[in-house]
């Protein structure tokens, strides 16, 4: 049994650059303390919680003489300002694709107009987002929800940097008609998600079945199995070697594997080698 990696996979830029702010941090001898999931993998943070990083819940759970961190998903300005108040310190860790996001609903709320964003409401993210321009800011999950949107003013359309592209288009279209000027189309999805779509889209086509390692609730690493899914019917995703069932690779003579950005390499060569092994067991007579 073949294991072939993806062309692109894992930890994108903006993960790898947060959890190089918290392990500096964490060099300098300070107490660190994240503002939710630093990152979208329970098992690097697990790893982090080793090195004695603790998550907290809301900014007046840090406590003086700590450093906080904002995570890679951002946060508002709101948020940003309490933290800054309570701690000793502040790593603004926030991906730099997500704060071209905040910057672009900032400055479409101060020229008066609205602002829609396609993305999941519920998401950290959009939450962040929202609280730069939260008077005139709209979030639709795909196409099918702006009808239900009010009239609107010169809109900026942008998404969420983990979105499939086809939705954002399909949204950004039906703002068209929503809209009483043309809008402003601004594709905000990272070129991270966009280059691990195109070739975990790439790879499936080619594998009898697929792999995604990534965390149940990764934002990517949920389009990055609908991505595949849509070529290898056989696709999977999996936070841990321990997930692998053999039976699922029966007859399989190709498999595919990539990971969503925020899974760190040393999980990745873990599931690899997994399947390597249950490949050299089914070959044995």
């Amino acid at each position: 049994m073949q294991v072939l990696l993806a062309e692109e996979y894992g930890f994108c830029f903006g993960v790898e650059r947060a959890v190089e702010m918290v392990e500096g941090a964490l060099g300098e001898g300070a107490t660190v303390r994240t503002l939710g999931p630093l990152i979208h993998n329970t098992q690097e943070i697990q790893r982090l919680e080793a090195e004695g990083v603790r998550t907290i819940d809301a900014p007046g759970d840090v406590t003086a003489g700590e450093t906080a961190v904002i995570r890679a998903h951002g946060v508002t300005p709101q948020v940003q300002r309490d933290l800054e108040a309570r701690a000793e310190r502040v790593i603004d860790a926030t991906c730099p694709f997500v704060t071209k996001v905040q910057k672009l609903a900032e400055r479409a709320a101060e020229q008066g107009r609205d602002v829609v964003v396609v993305g999941n409401p519920d998401h950290p993210e959009m939450i962040g987002v929202v609280g730069y321009a939260p008077a005139c800011t709209h979030v639709v999950r795909d196409a099918s929800e702006v009808a239900a949107l009010p009239p609107l003013h010169a809109p900026l359309v942008v998404s969420q940097t983990t979105l499939k592209l086809k939705t954002f288009l399909e949204a950004a279209e039906a703002v068209r008609a929503k809209a009483d000027a043309e809008p402003q189309v601004v594709n905000t999805i990272c070129s991270a998600t966009r280059d691990r779509q195109d070739a975990a889209r790439a790879l499936a086509g080619e594998v009898d079945a697929f792999y995604v390692i990534g965390g149940k609730h990764s934002s990517n690493s949920l389009k990055l199995l609908s991505v595949c899914k849509e070529q290898c019917e056989r696709s999977f995703l999996i936070e841990t070697p321990d997930e692998i069932n053999p039976a699922d690779l029966t007859g399989a003579e190709r498999v595919g594997v990539t990971a969503g950005a925020s899974t760190p390499n040393w999980l990745i060569e873990q599931v690899v080698s997994r399947l390597r092994e249950i490949g050299k067991a089914e070959a044995r007579p």
